[in-house]
């Protein structure tokens, strides 16, 4: 702005002094070229400027501390994040090791930072899972297949995960059901059991012991050193104020259940 306003004067004072022109064109041309210069410095701004995130101090919150591998869950709501300034953030002795990834919703949605995120967490060596957010209204067969559409997995990758958090107005019949085909038709195409993510009371009242054979990722915050959930699970979402950085938001945190061989186990082949 001090520019612009530095500009505009030096015009006027030239024009002013060689122009013959009557004040109210001069003030016009004035006002164009201003103009004009404006958008410049806006569209450089745009351009050629890349804002830097804040680092920060740490983590900002509670890190469960009997285990070794962290990771984090994004989405659109994380806006463009930069995986190099995340790859590179280290506190004592903990890093990020993992990333999943809002790939799609519905039958129809894909997330909008989805192909940025899915490509630069692979640049970075940061080993990245897509998951999809489940529509209990929708057809689960449809849902998939919006998915499937979407996600390549390659080696090194973590297995798809379906995000299952609210029953809206569907029965629970219906919704299992819906479940139950996503989690078919993925593991059909991928062949690879998928994972499932939910939050302790959800899987305990809406799930159940129906889903038990498959992965468990389980949301449950507010407690220290293991969700509250009685059948066994191999990723944790202990805490969604989590600051990274590179990640201009609030982001969620998560452990793997298991040390590095245990990790590197259920990657794809």
């Amino acid at each position: 702005m001090l520019l612009v306003l530095c500009t505009f004067a030096a015009i006027y004072i030239i024009l002013a002094k060689k122009s013959k022109q009557h004040p109210v064109e001069r003030i016009l041309i004035i006002t164009v070229l201003a103009s004009l210069i404006t958008a410049a410095v806006y569209l450089g701004i745009n351009l050629f400027y890349k804002p830097r995130f804040i680092h920060y101090a740490g983590f900002g919150i509670d890190i469960p501390a009997n285990y070794s591998i962290h990771g984090i869950d994004v989405s659109k709501h994380q806006s463009d994040i930069d995986w190099d300034d995340v790859k590179a953030m280290q506190v004592k002795d903990i890093k990020i090791g993992f990333g999943f990834i809002k790939a799609t919703e519905g039958v129809k949605n894909e997330d909008d930072q989805f192909e940025r995120n899915w490509a630069e967490a692979k640049k970075v060596a940061i080993a990245r899972g897509a998951y999809h957010f489940f529509v209990p209204s929708k057809s689960g067969k449809l849902q998939a297949q919006n998915f499937i559409e979407t996600v390549t997995l390659k080696s090194g990758d973590l297995p798809p995960v379906l995000d299952v958090e609210y029953i809206s107005n569907t029965s629970v019949e219906k919704l299992q059901q819906g479940v139950a085909d996503w989690l078919d038709a993925v593991e059909a195409h991928y062949h690879v059991k998928p994972i499932i993510y939910t939050n302790a009371s959800f899987y305990t009242n809406y799930l159940g012991k129906k889903f038990d054979y498959y992965p468990l990722w389980v949301a449950h915050y507010l407690v220290k050193d293991k969700p509250n959930i009685e059948r066994n699970w191999i990723f944790w979402q202990h805490n969604e104020t989590g600051q990274v950085n590179g990640i201009a938001t609030y982001v969620d945190f998560n452990v793997f259940n298991g040390d590095s061989a245990a990790f590197k186990n259920i990657l794809i082949k």
